[in-house]
């Protein structure tokens, strides 16, 4: 028996994948690399939405409002330099311009609180080095109140102020992402540069007024700084917003405007002045004052048009971008999904209807062909019954596809498979039909030749003879079982029948007389029940063969015993030898053979010594008898029977049976021993336990119902009449002995020296039998 492992081929099994699994995973891989291909895009767009937002909103937030705290601190830084040089002029308009510069400094602290926690790190940098300068205002102003810093420095610091300011607009116009906005916002950054530059000069001519000289440095630098902020405005207005350009225009016709370019054109004609202004220039501290405040007003306005209306145009483009992102997005999404279930859809519905379908209907036939037309023909081939195999295997169209393709070459193999079976079967039926022929056609002579040694057996008085006559009767009993052997595998009957019930004790009696070396059988117990005569020939055999085997593989000086019990569902006989035993792997085989009956194969024949189970398993399924095989505590074998109820006829219930252990009666003495004298002993001597029962199942034949009963032979009725009256009369002599009366312990000697005799015969069969249990191997 061989055994198969299917842990992993089921493993295998479960991880493969259905088709509609597989087609499916086709569609929704490339769809889900495009939702996320359309996840990356539509993200980056929103986020640049967002992003514009933000900075559009930082601008409009924070530094609009930031360019009218650093206006104020404009004003601041020129009139805290004309306090610097001249103290007794202009504290009041100071202190209240640094009122007006603290209010709109927290104004623009708070406005950038909020708006610039979306900004960008980089603007987010120079917020904070921004409000590190508004932070020290405070302590420069204090300075500037108690003359400990020069006009110089306090220029300079306010100057550092209002640059970072202007490097934090223009990083706000560089890192908006929209173009057209960027453009606006550096043109914005630049009016407003443009206005701190104007602013610086005025604050340079603001010291020189109240101080009374104007050196040559700051000369230069007024001079620098009205050409740079005049060059500055010729570069921007032609970019600057169309409202813008248009408020420029009327900066320019203005009266003020006008003024000051004067007013700076006068300076820069005049040069430096040592001591006072010269009175070329007609130019006053208040009136210069009242100029450049009000031409810084209108250049810090241009800056917050700019700046505003750059800012609204980046918030309405980023708004758009935000909103046609999302509306984008939203239905990519849409159409994404659609398609993947429509692609989902369609596949499911190609697979199902062209594939998955077609396919589940043709494994189900094939499952129905393998797994029960198949067995179901080769059954039928078994019992020899005809079979059509393009009806049996007769396949509908799966269609002119692989798939068809694929059903017609498995119905083909199919036919192949059933047509090589069906040759077997005809060349296995005929060789068992020749077999059981061959079987069957020595059985009538090998019966006559056994009704002649019984009749010989009857008629000869040598003991000698008799003892061969004996010997032969048991050689043709074994004989006539092995070609049994062959018409049971044949699927034939045994000859032999029996008509009544037999009981139980004969019936072992029967098994062992068919066996080799049956003098080592010893009966422990029988019960007093009987066999259905149906059913006697085939347990006869069946013994026998389980008897035959476990003598044959167990050392000659050992014991077989037998014992039989009643048992829940009928009696169990249980055959008991101290062999070599098998091995449990073989006893599992064994079983499993007795157990299912199989069809033997030729090759597991071999040369005939494994016959003997293929045997008593066909017989135990013919009548139904359960056999199991255990490793036995004595070190061989022990053979369990179960003889069902249904083949039992009367005896006790309870199990009581005859339980005294004896050797069995050697085929040669008569079963049951002869009462004395020639006359009684004449019809029984040399009888084996077979011819016994034979000759019963003949001499006793079962009446059919309604009809006399059957007349039945009576002792000592063929007697002479004469004889047979003087015994009636009880005047007849016992008739002379054959020869001289024996003793019983002369004739226990006789009986022991015959058993000796016996075994001595047998030594040929005693030394094969060493021979096969050497060799190893239980059948």
């Amino acid at each position: 028996m061989t055994s198969t492992s299917a842990g992993p081929a089921t493993k295998r099994d479960q991880r493969q994948q259905s088709i509609s699994r597989r087609v499916v995973r086709l569609v929704l891989v490339p769809s889900v690399v495009a939702l996320l291909i359309w996840f990356a895009a539509s993200g980056y767009l929103v986020f640049q939405g967002f992003y514009n937002r933000a900075v559009a909103n930082s601008v409009r937030q924070v530094s609009i409002p930031a360019v009218a705290a650093l206006s104020s601190l404009q004003q601041e830084r020129r009139l805290s330099v004309a306090y610097l040089a001249h103290p007794s002029s202009g504290l009041d308009s100071l202190l209240d311009r640094r009122r007006q510069t603290d209010d709109q400094v927290v104004a623009l602290r708070k406005a950038a609180d909020g708006a610039l926690g979306l900004a960008p790190q980089s603007i987010k940098k120079r917020w904070a080095n921004l409000s590190a300068y508004l932070d020290r205002v405070a302590t420069t102003r204090s300075a500037i109140d108690a003359r400990s810093m020069s006009g110089a420095n306090a220029y300079g610091f306010y100057n550092g102020l209002l640059d970072t300011a202007t490097e934090l607009f223009d990083n706000q116009a560089r890192v908006v992402p929209d173009a057209t906005a960027t453009q606006g916002g550096i043109l914005a950054t630049e009016v407003f540069r443009v206005s701190d530059q104007m602013s610086r000069a005025g604050s340079l001519i603001d010291g020189a007024l109240a101080a009374g000289p104007l050196s040559q440095a700051n000369y230069l630098e007024f001079v620098r700084l009205v050409g740079a902020y005049h060059a500055g405005l010729a570069n921007s207005v032609g970019h600057l917003e169309p409202d813008v350009q248009k408020r420029y225009a009327e900066i320019e016709a203005s009266d003020g405007w006008k003024q000051l370019t004067r007013a700076e054109s006068g300076i820069i004609t005049g040069g430096p002045w040592a001591k006072r202004v010269p009175p070329a220039l007609n130019l006053g501290v208040d009136r210069w004052s009242q100029l450049t405040g009000e031409v810084s007003g209108d250049l810090i306005d241009l800056t917050v048009r700019q700046a505003d209306q750059v800012s609204a145009k980046a918030l309405r483009t980023g708004n758009n971008q935000l909103l046609t992102a999302s509306l984008g997005s939203v239905l990519a999404l849409a159409i994404a999904v659609a398609a993947i279930l429509w692609a989902v859809r369609q596949s499911r519905v190609l697979v199902d209807r062209a594939l998955s379908v077609r396919l589940a209907r043709l494994g189900t036939d094939a499952d129905a062909l393998v797994d029960q037309r198949l067995p179901a023909v080769m059954e039928r081939l078994r019992r020899r019954q005809p079979v059509d195999l393009a009806e049996e295997f007769a396949a509908p169209d799966y269609g002119a596809d692989e798939i068809g393709q694929v059903a017609r070459v498995i119905n083909r193999s199919l036919q192949a498979a059933a047509g090589a079976a069906v040759d077997e079967a005809k060349a296995r039926a005929a060789g068992m039909a020749m077999l059981m022929g061959v079987a069957r056609r020595p059985q009538r002579p090998l019966q006559r030749g056994l009704k002649v040694v019984e009749d010989l057996q009857v008629q000869v008085g040598d003991e000698k003879m008799l003892t061969h006559l004996f010997d032969i009767h048991h050689q043709l009993n074994q004989t006539r079982r092995f070609l049994e052997n062959l018409v049971i595998l044949a699927g034939g009957q045994i000859g032999r029948r029996f008509q009544n019930p037999v009981p139980l004790r004969r019936v072992l009696l029967a098994a062992f007389a068919e066996a080799r070396n049956y003098q080592r059988i010893t009966l422990r117990s029988a019960n007093d029940v009987a066999l259905a005569g149906h059913a006697v020939a085939e347990v006869i055999h069946l013994l026998a063969e389980l008897l035959d085997n476990a003598l044959a593989f167990s050392p000659p000086e050992t014991t077989v015993w037998v014992t039989s019990s009643r048992v829940q569902h009928g009696v169990a006989v249980e055959i008991e030898d101290a062999g070599v035993g098998m091995s449990a792997e073989a006893v599992d085989a064994a079983n499993t053979l007795l157990a299912t009956a199989p069809t033997p194969d030729v090759t597991e024949l071999r040369d005939g010594a494994q016959i003997g189970l293929h045997v008593v398993a066909e017989l135990a399924k013919r009548e139904g008898v359960q056999i199991s095989l255990r490793r036995s505590a004595y070190g061989g074998l022990l053979a369990i029977v179960l003889l069902p109820e249904r083949i039992l006829v009367g005896g006790d219930n309870d199990g009581a049976a005859d339980t005294r252990a004896m050797p069995v009666v050697p085929a040669a003495q008569p079963t049951e021993l002869p009462p004395p004298g020639p006359a009684a002993a004449a019809p029984q001597a040399g009888r084996s336990a077979v011819g016994v029962l034979e000759a019963e199942a003949e001499e006793k034949p079962a009446a059919p119902p309604g009809r006399p009963p059957l007349p039945h032979r009576r002792p000592q009725q063929h007697l002479a009449p004469g004889l047979l009256e003087q015994l009636e009369s009880g005047k007849a002599e016992a008739p002379a002995p054959a020869g001289p009366v024996r003793s019983p312990d002369e004739a226990r000697n006789r009986f022991a020296s015959y058993q000796r005799g016996w075994a001595e015969g047998a030594a040929a069969d005693r030394d094969d039998t060493i021979n096969n249990a050497e060799q190893g191997g239980n059948a």
